[in-house]
């Protein structure tokens, strides 16, 4: 069982996920998770902000901007950390005074401010950086609820504009997506709750840290309940936490079973027959206006910039 620890501080230090590309040569650092549910939202961020064999920093990635009773919203960042503490600090200079997401009147008004500090930032920064041959490279996702509207979940990129999770993408992701992303393909529903939802995204973390060392703990995993307007569970997940490495033993475990229990392969006898149920039917031909397409058909990457946003 995951325990949290209840908060009430007023400030802080899908289907299919939506995660952004990189630009050619950039490398992934980090990992954070936004997952949305009928229940509410569930966020997760590692704390990895730079991998190397002698050199290993952490820094907090989740950033909590409440007014209980009013409104919460947490954020998380990747890419730059330059760019990232100073898009943070600016919408807490704004928050702090009244202004910013302290005003915002709905989830998608608060993703608009975010995107605005970022575009501010990026009027700051981004021709040095691009003069000496480094991309402007920050990401942000930003979760919540303002009081009397729907709790979301808004993906936003280093151009300032915001992208929503659906109904048909209940989860949104940052940095290296791809090892915690099947995970999430198969378990993740509407109707999940958020204490399952939890489990799913410490796996997720955990898939990810176990095949790419440049993710790593302390995680931070926070739960919010729709209507609540408050943050009431949050923790700090440590390496060698008793419930991370309990969820991590079980899930090993109950998967190695799981694939032990499935049919057996069956494969050709000494005689060269084939099992009349192994025989495999010609590919199906479907007929387009365009072109003959034979099933089942392989993926092909799309040509162009591979840091284009999602269409």
């Amino acid at each position: 069982m995951l325990i949290f620890a209840a908060t009430h501080r007023k400030s802080a230090s899908t289907r299919a996920g939506r995660c952004p590309t990189l630009a050619w040569g950039e490398v992934n650092v980090t990992y954070c998770l936004g997952i949305a549910t009928n229940e509410g939202l569930v966020l997760a961020s590692d704390s990895r902000t730079n991998a190397g064999f002698d050199q290993v920093n952490t820094c907090r990635k989740m950033f909590q901007f409440v007014q209980p009773g009013e409104r919460v919203f947490v954020i998380l960042t990747s890419g730059s950390l330059s760019i990232s503490q100073s898009v943070i600090s600016l919408l807490r200079d704004d928050f702090d005074a009244g202004q910013g997401l302290a005003r915002a009147k709905s989830l998608y008004d608060a993703a608009r401010i975010v995107g605005d500090c970022v575009r501010r930032v990026s009027d700051i920064d981004r021709a040095s950086l691009e003069r000496d041959s480094y991309s402007f490279n920050v990401h942000l996702l930003i979760g919540g609820q303002v009081k009397g509207k729907e709790p979301g979940l808004y993906l936003v990129y280093p151009q300032g504009n915001p992208l929503a999770a659906t109904e048909d993408s209940l989860y949104l992701q940052l940095g290296e997506c791809k090892y915690g992303r099947p995970i999430l393909d198969r378990g993740i529903q509407a109707s999940t709750s958020l204490e399952v939802a939890a489990k799913y995204a410490l796996l997720s973390m955990d898939a990810t840290m176990r095949s790419n060392v440049t993710v790593g703990p302390p995680f931070d995993l926070l739960l919010y309940q729709r209507d609540s307007l408050a943050v009431e569970r949050y923790r700090r997940v440590c390496a060698g936490d008793q419930d991370l490495n309990s969820i991590h033993t079980s899930w090993e475990q109950s998967l190695r079973r799981a694939v032990e229990q499935l049919p057996d392969i069956e494969f050709e006898d000494h005689d060269g027959h084939i099992p009349l149920v192994a025989a495999c039917e010609p590919p199906r031909q479907v007929v387009t206006p365009q072109r003959v397409i034979a099933k089942p058909s392989v993926t092909l990457a799309a040509s162009g910039d591979s840091s284009r946003q999602p269409e």
